[in-house]
């Protein structure tokens, strides 16, 4: 083989690894998540929130008086989600996971009034809604949620 195909060989292969890392790039970066700086999600998780969220955790995110005292049910009040309550100790994934499957998903046996939105919300508007209650924190507050596990 000439120099001059090796030559071009190798500039395909240079353009095709540079493709690839790029839609590999994008890809991770348009990954689901509740990203509080992307404005249109904001918006749209406040929607979401106002329409599904607020009967229970309260238009102002302040949770159900009395949150942390059992319900003649034995059940828990629907808890804050604003920066005074415990939706910050949990990170995103979690979140995204008991709001879709309901609580019993992070902790099996469970019994909660918040029911499973999976067949009532998308991911995307999971993730905005999420994204909403995020952008409501302070950012000392959000910088302590715990990352993702892996």
């Amino acid at each position: 083989m000439s120099t001059s195909k090796r030559a071009a060989l190798a500039a395909v292969a240079l353009i095709l690894a540079i493709v690839a890392a790029g839609f590999l790039w994008h890809v991770v970066q348009k990954r689901p998540s509740a990203d509080t700086t992307d404005a249109t999600l904001v918006a749209l998780g406040k929607r979401v929130y106002e329409q599904h969220c607020a009967s229970c955790h309260g238009a102002k995110l302040e949770g159900q008086p009395n949150w942390q005292q059992r319900l003649a049910n034995g059940r828990l009040p629907a808890p804050p989600q604003d920066a005074a309550g415990h939706t910050w100790h949990h990170p995103d994934k979690e979140l995204f996971e008991i709001t879709k499957e309901g609580p019993s998903a992070i902790v099996p046996g469970y019994q909660s009034d918040m029911p499973a939105f999976r067949t009532v919300l998308s991911d995307n508007e999971i993730w905005a809604a999420l994204a909403y209650i995020k952008s409501t924190w302070p950012p000392d507050i959000r910088a302590r949620q715990p990352p993702a596990k892996e």
